[in-house]
């Protein structure tokens, strides 16, 4: 009114009984994030603002697949970024028909639809598997322990409390098995099931490696049943575990599977590969993105799989992988008390502890130590350099592990 001062909103909020935080950052504190801010990185090193360096040996949580600053990546970035960044997928965009190709090419895939996450792709996978199914196959089924991004479909198919509490009535239809219970699986998959989402290895729930032949199995039940198959390798894929995607090892192709993470080297990009089949019921108008697939991510994800996908590149993670897994392997036999076993494939791996000991109080003592590391579910400490990281930068890293835990030990007593 006239003369009075208008009440900000939290005044506002405040006067009808609400009680309201004291303050709140400007950045919304969804995250307990650590007190390092960083300045610059390079390759398997990032300089913090304060002056501190660290080994980096979790790469964003499998993103920075190439490294920090990688000259390729920084080229085809610079090149693009002066053509063109952006002009909507109401045209054709030849940096994202030349991507999609290679992967394509690459893969059993027919088609790529690009997103700008893996919580994008995840929900287009969800779409996918529930258009296909139509109204007689009410049904999907996911994995306990599982991650597939924070949208609503995403935790609904996860299922986990933790993801879900607060958020009320969730997308119907999912259906959580215990992780590798092959003989639970076999008893829930009928004619009603739509799709199965599953991760070859679960990485937010522990590095958690599906049986040999599993992968054999879901695809022979999915294929009596007519359900698709939807692989999760958003970060197990793209050349992590020493193949370009880990069901290769299984001499498997799924219906669909969701990519992101390291396809970007560090940009955001996501997709959604696809058979001509699984893919049929996606006609126009039926899913979309205005950033999706935009001619910067794209030239950039060309560079990443122009990189990766060779076999001289894919048989350096396998011998780099070899190598850091003796040395994590004695590190747990010096530490017995403390590491329960070494688990995982290729350069994603992961240290599960004993109880009583916290992942999250390991990664700290490391980041103490200049190394970075990433905590996970099932008392499970993962470790994710980049592919291009150096066997002296391996043990490097190792080494500083065992002063984390030597650390953490005195602080705790159980040294």
């Amino acid at each position: 009114m006239t003369g009075q001062t208008a009440q900000s909103p939290a005044e506002s909020l405040a006067d009808g009984g609400i009680s309201m935080p004291p303050s709140i950052p400007a950045v919304m504190p969804t995250y307990n994030r650590a007190d390092v801010a960083f300045a610059r990185g390079e390759g398997a090193w990032l300089d913090a603002v304060d002056g501190r360096r660290f080994l980096d040996f979790g790469a964003g949580i499998a993103v920075n697949l190439l490294g920090h600053a990688h000259p390729r990546l920084v080229a085809a970035l610079k090149a693009q970024g002066e053509r063109l960044w952006h002009v909507s997928n109401l045209y054709t965009i030849p940096e994202q028909e030349r991507l999609a190709e290679a992967l394509v090419d690459a893969t059993f895939a027919d088609t790529v639809f690009f997103t700008n996450s893996g919580t994008e792709a995840a929900e287009l996978g969800i779409k996918i598997a529930r258009k296909f199914g139509g109204a007689d196959r009410p049904r999907c089924i996911a994995f306990e322990g599982a991650f597939h991004g924070r949208s609503t479909g995403a935790i609904a198919a996860a299922g986990a409390q933790k993801l879900t509490e607060g958020y009320g009535t969730l997308m119907p239809g999912f259906e959580q098995l215990p992780f590798g219970d092959m003989a639970a699986f076999e008893a829930a998959m009928g004619d009603d099931v739509a799709g199965v989402f599953v991760e070859p290895i679960q990485g937010e729930g522990g590095i958690r490696t599906l049986p040999e032949g599993a992968l054999r199995d879901m695809r022979a039940l999915c294929d009596r049943h007519g359900a698709l198959l939807v692989l999760d390798e958003v970060q197990c894929g793209m050349g992590r575990t020493g193949t370009l995607f880990q069901h290769e090892r299984e001499g498997i192709t799924p219906d669909v599977m969701l990519v992101a993470k390291g396809i970007g080297g560090g940009f955001p990009l996501g997709a959604v590969l696809a058979t001509e089949a699984a893919a049929a019921p996606m006609t126009a108008g039926t899913h979309g993105s205005t950033y999706g697939g935009n001619p910067l991510a794209c030239a950039v994800g060309l560079a990443v799989m122009e990189t990766v996908a060779t076999e001289p590149f894919l048989a350096e993670v396998r011998a780099k992988a070899g190598f850091l897994q003796q040395r994590l392997g004695a590190l747990a036999a010096a530490h017995a008390d403390a590491i329960e076993e070494v688990r995982g494939v290729g350069l994603m791996l992961g240290l599960r502890l004993r109880e009583g000991w916290e992942p999250g109080a390991l990664a700290n003592a490391a980041r103490e130590a200049g190394l970075l590391v990433v905590p996970a579910a099932d008392r499970t400490l993962r470790i994710l350099p980049a592919l291009t990281i150096a066997e002296e930068e391996l043990s490097e890293g190792v080494s500083r592990l065992d002063t984390a835990l030597h650390a953490l030990k005195a602080q705790t007593g159980a040294a």
